[in-house]
């Protein structure tokens, strides 16, 4: 089991920035990529970016790319999103996301999620 807890989100101007961070817990050697991932209201969940864990490799949405970067720090078992250049548009719930070695890009474990809203 991992557990995932995120924090960070809050209200923001458009043009702003915000990093969001996710701690995780519990069997974090298992754990092949951490990913973010977007809900806004009446829409479905989305995908904003993920991270191999090991080798580091990144991945973006196209509506993120160039303004949100993913990062993440093993020792401390800690994925960061930092976004900038924030538009009305991605006001939403941000969750994290941890998938487990063996299960590819299958994420078993999710936060609990940390609103993020910019203000036009």
């Amino acid at each position: 089991q991992v557990q995932l807890v995120e924090s960070g989100g809050g209200l923001v101007q458009a043009g702003g920035s915000l990093r969001l961070s996710c701690a995780a817990s519990g069997r974090t050697f298992t754990i092949y990529t951490m990913g973010w991932f977007r809900q806004a209201p009446g829409k479905e969940r989305e995908f904003v970016a993920h991270i191999n864990w090991s080798g580091g490799n990144t991945y973006y949405a196209d509506s993120v790319k160039g303004r949100f970067t993913i990062s993440g720090d093993t020792a401390k078992n800690t994925v960061y999103l930092q976004m900038n250049s924030l538009k009305p548009e991605d006001t939403a719930v941000y969750y994290c996301a941890a998938s487990m070695v063996g299960r590819g890009l299958q994420y078993d474990y999710w936060g609990q999620g940390t609103q993020v809203t910019v203000s036009s």
